[in-house]
């Protein structure tokens, strides 16, 4: 699996689920797990700016320096989720 959560940046081969999961049960390719489960986003009320913030501080809880944090997800805004409204 390539590419990138279009909600949150993280590389979806990272993903410990391989992926969220949509309503049917099958596994998105677009969104990953710790974004998007049964076809529903965990954060639906979040902004772009709301989710870069809380990437930065779960990063930064496993010990990236904030400063880094923000700089890997400094993408988030152009992200599908976000441009698509």
């Amino acid at each position: 699996m390539g590419g990138k959560c279009q909600s949150c940046g993280m590389p979806l081969n990272k993903d410990e689920n391989g992926g969220g999961s949509n309503q049917d049960g099958s596994k998105s390719k677009i969104y990953c797990s710790l974004c998007f489960e049964n076809g529903m986003f965990l954060h639906p009320d979040f902004t772009a700016q709301e989710m870069q913030r809380f990437c930065v501080d779960q990063l930064a809880k496993r010990g990236m320096p904030k400063f880094m944090a923000w700089i890997f997800t400094r993408g988030i805004p152009k992200l599908d989720r976000w441009t698509a409204t």
